[in-house]
């Protein structure tokens, strides 16, 4: 390629050349060319430096190549904020984001999930990244997170049944009636968190959770006491049927059935 351009595009040549012995202020003029060969050869200027290439990587046009190329040729002066630009760029592969996203802040991950053209790929990396980190994030950090997150976030935040946390998470926006229903299914279920679900205004009225909820053993009494009238006859007997080792519970469930046996 390089020989057919010396031999057929003598300004062509030119603007190579341009582009290898432009000084500072004439690269960011340059920056802008549509190019992806032309701006290859800017990297190799020795005057580019760390501006010039935050402003390269704004650019939502460049090649996956290209950004592989910044990242290995300017590794020597990578700090902080180069290292977002390239976490950030929708032509930052896979492989190398992952590479990048551990040296991010907890909340520029989540900057990075809602980044407008941001790949399904960057998306889930960062949200990874960010699960890896619960267990060692503060609680603080956590509760701003409920809020922020996104559904697997959330979702994965849920999980830990941490009642400081727990309330925002059912508030959450991008929370689903699915990651309720495995909490409740789960281990960490606990009969405040259950609770919370109960009296949440959002929540409460859904028929599988409700289900769900009447049939874990750690369910307090009062949701019997306020939900059984209104269960179906045959939902009634299912119950039944699955707390026969809760003795307490089959109590309940027996006395709705005597009750609507005498009316």
């Amino acid at each position: 390629m390089d020989k057919q351009i010396t031999d057929f595009n003598p300004n062509y040549v030119k603007k190579l050349q341009l582009a290898l012995t432009a000084r500072e202020e004439k690269l960011f003029q340059l920056l802008l060319d549509p190019d992806n060969d032309f701006l290859e050869a800017l990297l190799k200027n020795p005057y580019i430096n760390e501006d010039h290439l935050l402003v390269l990587l704004k650019r939502s046009d460049l090649t996956e190549d290209l950004v592989n190329t910044i990242h290995k040729k300017h590794k020597h002066i990578l700090n902080h904020r180069l290292i977002l630009a390239l976490a950030k760029n929708p032509a930052t592969s896979g492989t190398l984001i992952r590479n990048l996203l551990p040296q991010l802040r907890l909340f520029e991950l989540i900057d990075l999930c809602y980044l407008p053209g941001v790949t399904p790929d960057q998306k889930l990396a960062a949200e990874r990244a960010i699960i890896q980190r619960l267990p060692t994030t503060p609680l603080g950090n956590k509760i701003t997170l409920a809020r922020r997150g996104t559904t697997n976030i959330v979702a994965e935040l849920m999980k830990e049944g941490h009642p400081q946390f727990f309330e925002v998470c059912l508030d959450s926006s991008r929370l689903k009636e699915a990651s309720i229903y495995q909490f409740i299914r789960g281990a960490t279920a606990s009969a405040e968190t259950i609770s919370m679900v109960a009296r949440h205004s959002r929540w409460n009225q859904r028929p599988n959770l409700r289900l769900a909820i009447l049939n874990n053993v750690k369910t307090p009494d009062i949701w019997f006491t306020l939900w059984l009238p209104k269960v179906h006859h045959h939902v009634l007997k299912q119950l039944i049927a699955r707390c026969r080792s809760n003795p307490a519970k089959k109590h309940l469930l027996e006395l709705e059935l005597k009750k609507r046996s005498s009316i």
